[in-house]
């Protein structure tokens, strides 16, 4: 079965996955799509009372596909998106997958070659990229050069991993286990995707990969990674550092651009962009947008929607997903020989 979307009406839509953030998708779809047929596909039988937002649930991929989606999110835990998306690519179905990609590089290329074949529309979740304070960030950086060369890059994200969902046990939950593609390098892979969206393709990485604290997980829990940038063109390589925790308990997000004539930094908790400048006594705030906890994901869901119904490419494709996962698993083969590991271009 070959499914063709059409391009005016998305009245077909498949959500893989109920958990948290699935959930979160059936309230988004159904506020941006209000008429449509949409259906839940989980993995295994439950009693959970299905949310009156969705129309009903599969509990198989064959089931699903006869359903014929126009599109379908998967939002099912991380060792499971390309089992699913594979057999929802094959049909034709357009795709919006959760960060990340895959919990490996196994069998992406495969997916990726017959999301190309199909003509998918295919998009990565990494939603900072549509917060209004991080554009601005990118923006200043490398359209207006307000700070001049960029010379360094410090970037950090961490917040204690039982405060993410409180009303659950996080020993459960993805994050903590190996099992479902958990530890911080896969479920904080916003950061990688950032920093390569604004700073340019990572030549190399090194790495130290830890469990730090006393919580219950199999998975690394603290992450710090050195990355060199591909050279300027003036042969000068950019180096950043990116520190990622489940640890501390002063949430965390921030990233801080070192350039020749001061230092810009971006707050992702209060989306605000501060500037220092040389000679200044103080730090200046540039920008601020107190964004709600939806917006991000609202505007990444109506880009992919737009994509869907003009078949055109969205601004994060499964190519920017496999890059993500190839500095993972470099940052994975680095932390383990104590190399610097080179990243695949």
């Amino acid at each position: 079965m070959n499914i063709q979307a059409n391009n005016s009406i998305i009245d077909r839509v498949l959500i893989v996955g109920y958990g948290s953030i699935g959930q979160r998708h059936l309230r988004l779809a159904r506020s941006l799509l209000p008429n449509a047929n949409i259906r839940i596909l989980r993995h295994e039988l439950s009693d959970q009372a299905l949310d009156p937002l969705a129309n009903g649930v599969f509990y198989r991929i064959e089931d699903a596909v006869q359903f014929a989606p126009q599109i379908a999110i998967i939002s099912s835990p991380a060792v499971f998106h390309l089992s699913y998306a594979q057999t929802l690519a094959e049909a034709g179905v357009h795709l919006f997958i959760e960060k990340p990609l895959a919990s490996s590089l196994t069998d992406v290329d495969k997916f990726l070659e017959t999301c190309l074949g199909q003509r998918n529309v295919l998009m990565i979740g990494y939603n900072l990229r549509f917060l209004p304070s991080l554009q601005y960030f990118r923006k200043a950086l490398i359209e207006e050069r307000i700070i001049g060369k960029v010379l360094s890059v410090r970037c950090e994200a961490g917040q204690y991993l039982p405060s993410w969902c409180p009303n659950s046990d996080y020993r459960k939950g993805v994050s903590a286990n190996r099992e479902l593609g958990g530890g911080v390098l896969l479920e904080l892979s916003h950061e990688l995707d950032y920093l390569r969206w604004i700073f340019g393709e990572v030549k190399w990485v090194s790495a130290t990969l830890s469990q730090q604290s006393n919580l219950t997980l199999n998975v690394e829990d603290r992450a710090s990674l050195t990355l060199g940038f591909l050279p300027g063109s003036d042969g000068r390589r950019l180096i950043g550092s990116l520190n990622l925790d489940f640890i501390r308990q002063d949430t965390t997000r921030r990233c801080a651009a070192i350039g020749e004539h001061g230092s810009l930094e971006w707050n992702g908790l209060t989306g605000e962009v501060s500037l220092y400048q040389a000679g200044a006594e103080e730090w200046k705030i540039l920008f601020s947008y107190a964004h709600q906890s939806d917006d991000s994901y609202i505007a990444e869901r109506e880009h992919f929607l737009d994509c869907v119904k003009a078949s055109r490419a969205p601004s994060i494709t499964g190519v920017d997903g496999l890059k993500v996962l190839q500095i993972i698993e470099a940052a994975r083969c680095a932390a383990s020989s104590k190399y610097q590991i080179l990243v695949p271009m």
